[in-house]
């Protein structure tokens, strides 16, 4: 890590920022690395949700009271923050969802399952979770359309020579992960998004993993639609987002049906709302929204460029200090990789590594990560996985040692 981004970057000052990283479970201080499950959220998140409802609580657009006033401008902004976050040309392109797998399957129904026809192909990689694999896979069935899997090397690196050859002329659709949740992969999609383009597909990045981590301009990379949750970048659950080119979202058909989402309603036909809000109906997660404009405050208010050299610096002290244990396994070993770390021990499950790290303080996810078709390419049925974020030490990384020292002992 150079000089200039640690000076940058205060780690310590930062964990303060985090109630949570004070708690202490089973009589230890808590070493919280399940970030690529949930990311824990600063205190100034919790304080603009129960702002809202302790001091407002009101419903957004459709009144005309001064709650409901403050209440709209205040969502309505949050549209605005992510708009600039993501680089995108038009708030209109901004829609918000639940999180990356109501995103994803809003694409694969309004703009996909219209337009596919039998033998049509949506391309996908051994990498993806399941919401970047079930969505399509309905659709195919829907359309009669072909689902066409490009495969890993051992390391967990999408071969990029087999992405381009299994482009075809009836490849009407790309979907894929910008990082992997399993393994930790960052793909190269900037290249995978013009591949596609030159070929004719539409491009859909799941970005859940990688807008904690990195930089994100969906303008630059060009890509067609980019969904990402705000629960994984530090902000509430149930609240998503999904971008779109304006161009595309004006041609699709409304997702549900209900209120907001409407210009007129008769019995002899509807009529719908402008963008963004022909995708929204009902009720949004106005308190969520909320406190995903203080999540996004937070977080751009912080040195990105001192995050990612933060994060790759605790990165590769964990994989060289967890990698030398012995009956350690690391599973992907991508060149460019995000903070996770996904390996097995020999002799012990991943859910027995996970309860004895817990009762030392110590969280981690164990389990297949809902990319089961990922550990199947590498031959196990689970992985231990440590995940990683800005407000992790190499302290804490020293304790999952420690921790996996007892495991290697209790299992020897």
């Amino acid at each position: 890590m150079d000089a200039s981004a640690a000076v940058a970057f205060d780690v310590g000052r930062i964990r303060k920022d985090f109630p949570v990283l004070e708690r202490l479970i089973f009589c230890k201080p808590l070493v919280y690395l399940d970030n690529a499950a949930s990311a824990q959220k600063p205190a100034a998140v919790a304080h603009a949700v129960e702002r809202f409802y302790t001091e407002n609580g009101a419903n957004v657009h459709r009144g005309v009271h001064l709650l409901s006033a403050e209440a709209t401008k205040e969502f309505e902004a949050v549209r605005d923050k992510v708009r600039g976050f993501l680089g995108a040309r038009a708030r209109e392109e901004i829609i918000f969802c639940r999180g990356t797998t109501e995103a994803i399957n809003l694409v694969a129904q309004s703009y996909a399952r219209p337009k596919l026809t039998e033998g049509d192909e949506i391309l996908v990689t051994h990498l993806e979770h399941h919401s970047n694999i079930v969505p399509w896979q309905l659709v195919c069935e829907q359309t009669g359309a072909k689902l066409v899997v490009v495969p890993i090397d051992d390391r967990g690196d999408v071969v990029m020579e087999e992405f381009e050859r299994r482009l075809s002329d009836r490849t009407r659709l790309v979907a894929v992960g910008h990082v992997s949740n399993a393994l930790g992969t960052i793909n190269p999609v900037r290249e995978m998004i013009a591949l596609a383009h030159a070929r004719g597909a539409v491009v859909v990045v799941d970005g859940a993993q990688a807008v904690p981590h990195m930089r994100v301009d969906v303008t630059d990379l060009d890509c067609d639609f980019y969904a990402f949750s705000g629960h994984k970048l530090f902000g509430p659950t149930g609240i998503g987002v999904l971008y779109g080119k304006r161009d595309l979202l004006e041609a699709m058909p409304p997702y549900q049906g209900g209120g907001d989402m409407i210009r007129s309603v008769s019995f002899e036909g509807t009529t719908f709302n402008d963008l963004p809000h022909k995708f929204e109906a009902g009720t949004p997660h106005v308190a969520g929204g909320i406190g995903l404009g203080a999540a996004l405050d937070y977080l751009t208010a912080l040195d990105m460029k001192a995050i990612e050299a933060y994060e790759h610096d605790l990165l590769a002290y964990a994989t060289e200090r967890v990698g030398a244990i012995e009956g350690i396994t690391l599973i992907g070993t991508a060149r460019e990789k995000t903070g996770v770390l996904s390996f097995v021990m020999a002799g012990a499950h991943p859910h027995d590594i996970a309860t004895i790290l817990d009762h030392e303080g110590i969280a981690i996810r164990a389990g297949h990560h809902c990319a089961q078709p990922v550990m199947e390419r590498f031959g196990v049925a689970a992985t231990a996985r440590a995940s990683f974020a800005f407000y992790n030490t190499r302290a804490e990384v020293d304790s999952l040692v420690d921790g996996l020292a007892l495991v290697r002992k209790l299992f020897r």
